[in-house]
C-alpha cells in the first residue's frame, strides 16, 4: 500500500515513528509539509501560512496514494484554511487523522466543536481521554500510545554538565519542556528550589511567554539554565540529569515521562488527567510535592524502582509495539 503522511511543519518525532512502523508493515511512505524537513513541500500547510494550500498542488501532493495519514493537522484549528482544504480533499478516500490534542482541550478553542471527519476516515488519539471525549461527539477513535526506543543510546553526562556549566557534585533538575504557561514553569523551579539543585529548562519560550518566563527565573532562588547547547542529543540531557521534572498542568500524552524510565530518572510529575492512563500501567512515578523522597532517592537511587518503570514500559509503550498496533487500526480501511 502507498502511503501519504501529512503534517504542518516537518516531521515530527511522532510522525517519524509512524512512517517507520508503516514500512515496517512492508508499505511505501512519502511525507508531506508545508515546510521543515518532509520527502514534498506543500506552501500553505504550515502553521504560519498566509493562505491555504494551492488546491492543485495539495492534490497533486496526495493523489495515488491508498491512505493518507493526517498528523495532527485536522485536530486543533491552528491553520483552519489547511486543515478545510486537506479534509475536502480527502473526502471520502481512505485516512487516519491521528489527534495529540483537540480543541475543547484549549481555553482558546473551547467554541470549536471538534474535526471533521468522513465515513471513509479512521481516527486515532494518544490518550483514552481524548477518546471518549470523540465518542461523546459521535466520533469513534482508538487509542495508540506514543511510542519510544526503551534501550536507546545513552549521552554523555559529564559533556553536557559542563556544557551548561554544572559541577560534577551539583543535583540537577532538569524540565524537558517549551516554556508555556501550562507547563507550569514556576511549579518546576520551587521543587529544584526546595532540593537545593540547579534547574534546567531544555526548551525556550513560546507563545508570548517570555516575559514571564524571565521574571520567573530572574527570581528563582537557585541556579537556572536555559536552552540546549548546540551539537548535543535529548539522550545528553537525560545523562546529565539527576531529576526530571514535568510540572504541566495539561499534557495530551507527556513524552518526557516514559523518557525518564527509557533513560533511567526519577520522575516528579503533577497528576495530570493523562498521567493516571500512563501510570495504569504499572509505572512509578513521585508526586511533585515529595521532595523528602526525591532527595533521599538522589542520595541512594533506588534501582529496583527504575528498573521495574522499565519493564513496565517495555509492555505498554516500546516503539517494537507500534507496527502491529498500526495495522489494527488499518484493518479493514481499504
Amino acid at each position: 500500500m502507498s502511503f501519504r503522511l501529512g503534517m504542518a511543519d516537518g516531521v515530527s518525532v511522532e510522525a517519524a515513528k509512524w512512517a517507520w512502523a508503516l514500512r515496517q508493515l512492508g508499505h511505501e511512505v512519502t511525507t508531506i509539509a508545508g515546510e521543515g524537513v518532509a520527502d514534498v513541500v506543500v506552501p500553505g500547510l504550515e502553521l504560519a501560512a498566509s493562505a491555504p494550500p494551492d488546491r492543485a498542488t495539495l492534490a497533486g501532493a496526495l493523489g495515488g496514494a491508498d491512505c493518507v495519514v493526517v498528523e495532527n493537522l485536522c485536530s486543533l484549528p491552528l491553520n483552519p484554511g489547511a486543515a478545510d482544504a486537506v479534509a475536502a480533499e480527502l473526502s471520502g478516500r481512505p485516512a487516519v487523522l491521528h489527534h495529540h490534542d483537540l480543541p475543547w482541550q484549549r481555553p482558546q478553542f473551547l467554541h470549536v466543536d471538534g474535526p471533521p471527519t468522513d465515513p471513509a476516515w479512521r481516527h486515532v488519539t494518544i490518550n483514552e481521554l481524548s477518546a471518549d471525549q470523540l465518542a461523546r461527539r459521535g466520533i469513534p477513535a482508538t487509542v495508540v500510545w506514543n511510542h519510544f526506543d526503551l534501550e536507546p543510546p545513552l549521552g554523555d553526562r559529564d559533556a553536557m554538565r559542563a556544557a551548561i556549566g554544572v559541577r560534577r557534585g551539583a543535583t540537577l533538575v532538569v524540565h524537558p519542556v517549551r516554556a508555556i504557561p501550562r507547563k507550569d514553569v514556576g511549579s518546576a523551579l520551587r521543587l529544584a528550589e526546595h532540593l537545593g539543585a540547579v534547574y534546567w529548562l531544555v526548551g525556550g519560550p513560546e507563545d508570548g511567554f517570555g516575559p514571564e518566563l524571565d521574571r520567573l527565573l530572574g527570581t528563582a532562588r537557585t541556579g537556572a539554565r536555559l536552552g540546549m547547547p548546540e551539537g548535543f542529543t535529548i539522550a545528553d540531557v537525560y545523562a546529565a540529569s539527576d531529576v526530571v521534572v514535568l510540572s504541566s498542568t495539561w499534557e495530551g500524552f507527556g513524552n518526557a515521562a516514559i523518557e525518564s524510565v527509557a533513560f533511567r530518572r526519577p520522575l516528579a510529575r503533577r497528576a495530570y488527567p493523562v498521567m493516571a492512563e500512563i501510570e495504569r500501567h504499572g509505572l512509578r512515578f513521585f508526586d511533585l510535592r515529595a521532595v523528602d523522597e526525591l532527595r533521599a532517592f538522589v542520595e541512594r537511587p533506588d534501582e529496583a524502582l527504575l528498573e521495574a518503570n522499565l519493564a513496565a514500559a517495555k509492555v505498554a509503550f516500546d516503539l517494537s509495539l507500534l507496527p502491529a498496533r498500526l495495522e489494527a487500526v488499518l484493518s479493514g480501511l481499504f
